[in-house]
């Protein structure tokens, strides 16, 4: 029996790539980088590392010049989420609502420091999510990451939902089922069950 789900976080339970656009472009101007970042370069590269998407945005700028832009951008981004937010799927706090009431709830997602933070601050979510974690914190990958929240909460039974490949991929490699959020940025082609909304998470069977 699932006794608890950890949720990818861009593509499954939000979207933020308007401001992260914004944002990184910003920055590279300051830089003098004139890459112009969009909305949909962002959505086809959410979820990799934070390194791997700024090096894929800017891939004629020094390495040192693409790591300070990163830095800078998500230093700059994580304050403007926290009081701003980003766009939440449909029926985010009515899904949670549903799910708080069989399963433990947690977050691994491929970001840095105080992202997934300024997503629950900023949407008043803290009762929701016992612990989270992230590579900016750990330096791991995702699915070590997602193994990590496995024992260090004691989960027998977790399943991890997310919405790329790379997802998928992570999920495989830590032992833990995979519900694809179909629609979300990505493309998958192997998952143990699919959802076409949010909502549809309460709704699958999940025993």
């Amino acid at each position: 029996m699932v006794d608890s789900i950890i949720f990818d976080l861009d593509g499954t339970l939000w979207e933020t790539t308007h401001i992260g656009a914004k944002i990184w472009s910003e920055t590279a101007s300051k830089y003098n980088v004139c890459d112009q970042v969009t909305a949909d370069q962002l959505k086809n590269l959410y979820g990799l590392p934070t390194e791997v998407i700024a090096n894929r945005l800017f891939p004629t700028a020094s390495e040192e010049i693409v790591l300070a832009i990163m830095k800078e951008s998500c230093e700059k981004q994580c304050p403007y989420l926290e009081k701003d937010g980003g766009i939440l799927f449909p029926r985010l706090i009515e899904t949670l609502n549903e799910l708080k009431k069989q399963y433990r709830l947690f977050i691994v997602s491929n970001c840095q420091e105080g992202y997934i933070q300024s997503f629950i601050k900023g949407n008043r979510l803290e009762s929701y999510f016992e612990d989270f974690e992230y590579p900016g914190r750990t330096g791991l990958s995702k699915a070590d990451n997602i193994r990590m929240i496995v024992e260090r909460n004691h989960l027998k039974n977790p399943i991890y939902v997310g919405d790329t490949a790379g997802d998928a991929a992570a999920s495989k490699e830590a032992g833990l089922p995979f519900v694809y959020a179909r629609y979300g940025f990505g493309k998958v082609e192997k998952f143990d069950d699919v959802i076409d909304s949010l909502y549809e998470l309460t709704q699958l069977s999940l025993d």
